[in-house]
């Protein structure tokens, strides 16, 4: 497997989810044992020397991708769900999307001041829900040192609004 094999991987679906916009879906990465096995060997070549303390997953595919990482690399997962998800004390954060707001949450417990952590998700559009994971990850006093995503949509100026924090991606796609 080599990411023009992983391109082929990746099924597109258009006008979803409303007309004009075509949307990468990863669920063929998944269902396609070689591809996923790709990814994470290419995610674990990437950070197995970083000195990572812990992996945050951005509800729910970056919980598929991070939780392997995490495990090969001997560190903690870190979930940030949706609001509402978690039972205990969390850090809150609320962020635009384009037809309102969302908000995403942590447990408090799971942060420790100090830690270096990499943010997971599948995909990175416009950078807003790894900016909000960012702020949570923040308030308890830890450094997001990365952001990974499978796939980059660089076009829509993720960079900027997660600058000065690197992101990592292992296909971008242009034009989106």
């Amino acid at each position: 497997m080599n990411l023009e094999q992983l391109d082929k991987a990746i099924r597109r679906i258009p006008d979803f989810p409303k007309p004009g916009i075509l949307f990468y879906d990863i669920t063929s990465i998944l269902a396609n044992p070689e591809a996923f096995k790709f990814c994470l060997d290419q995610m674990i070549s990437i950070y197995k020397d970083k000195n990572i303390d812990a992996v945050a997953g951005v509800e729910s595919r970056g919980f598929v991708f991070g939780a392997p990482l995490a495990q090969a690399l001997g560190v903690p997962l870190i979930l940030i769900r949706k609001k509402g998800k978690l039972p205990g004390d969390t850090y809150k954060c609320s962020y635009a999307l384009e037809y309102g707001t969302a908000e995403i949450e942590v447990h408090k417990a799971d942060i420790k001041k100090g830690q270096k952590i990499v943010v997971i998700d599948d995909l990175i559009a416009t950078g807003g829900t790894l900016a909000a994971a960012k702020n949570l990850i923040e308030q308890g006093g830890a450094e997001v040192v990365d952001f990974f995503g499978v796939i980059g949509l660089p076009d829509l100026n993720y960079q900027k609004v997660l600058e000065p924090v690197n992101v990592t991606t292992l296909i971008n796609y242009h034009g989106a």
